[in-house]
């Protein structure tokens, strides 16, 4: 697995008023509902710090007509003690099946573990994804999404669940991100009305200019619970080959 591939891989129901008539959100009010979790003028008990969750993945390769299939646990910690507009994302993606891999990064440095072949590929965050070609760029934007992508509703607009799906188009497409479908949670739809934090994103699916797409679907979300120390560093195991990419010895 690349380390620029590793960064594609980069969580409901119908609201019914008491006549039978089904409510349905505006886009703003989606678009709302994704968003406040991650700015940061949000009050701290109701913005997202970090998540934990189990993840499935979907993995369709278009060139080869076929279905890859993974799950695993990742973590996520937003951090904000940069005087920068946008927080620092830093990520621990695990792996279990089909096959052990890890993606480590501190918002600097990305490593890509991959233990069938001894190796742990090293490369600077912004050397593995240049920024023009980022599906991080949704990550590190969730507060202010509209900046770097055109979002409406996908068609359709709710799933059978009835949480809602946004398409996201960066405003500048290439290659590795041509459009992005997000589940939103009902649930997060109202939240604000409840004063309740519910994690927003259901799943993701980001879709390139060969036809390739990745869904990634979450469950059993923690939010703010804390990390562990030196969770998003990484040590390479004794004996494995630590691989650096051209320019980056």
């Amino acid at each position: 697995m690349s380390a620029r591939y590793a960064m594609m891989i980069l969580a409901g129901w119908l609201f019914t008023l008491p006549s039978g008539v089904v409510w349905a959100a505006t886009l703003n009010e989606v678009v709302r509902a994704l968003e406040r979790p991650f700015q940061a003028a949000t009050p701290a008990g109701a913005r997202v710090e970090d998540y934990r969750a189990e993840f499935a993945q979907e993995a369709r390769i278009a060139s080869l007509d076929r279905v890859q299939q993974a799950r695993g646990q990742v973590s996520v910690r937003f951090d904000r003690r940069a005087a920068a507009a946008e927080p620092t994302v830093q990520f621990h993606w695990e792996y279990a099946a089909p096959s052990r891999q890890e993606l480590v990064s501190d918002g600097r440095t990305l490593w890509v573990y991959l233990p069938e072949n001894n190796q742990v590929i090293i490369s600077a965050i912004d050397q593995a994804t240049p920024r023009e070609n980022d599906p991080m760029a949704f990550l590190t934007g969730l507060g202010n999404l509209s900046r770097n992508f055109q979002v409406g509703f996908a068609v359709p607009q709710r799933d059978d669940q009835g949480n809602y799906l946004l398409e996201l188009r960066p405003r500048r497409a290439t290659a590795l991100l041509e459009r992005m479908v997000v589940t939103v949670s009902s649930l997060a739809v109202e939240a604000p009305a409840r004063g309740a934090l519910i994690f927003p994103i259901v799943s993701t699916a980001v879709y390139d200019a060969n036809g390739n797409s990745t869904l990634i679907a979450f469950d059993q979300v923690r939010v703010n619970q804390g990390t562990r120390p030196g969770q998003f560093r990484f040590t390479p195991p004794a004996g494995v080959e630590v691989v650096r990419p051209p320019g980056q010895e």
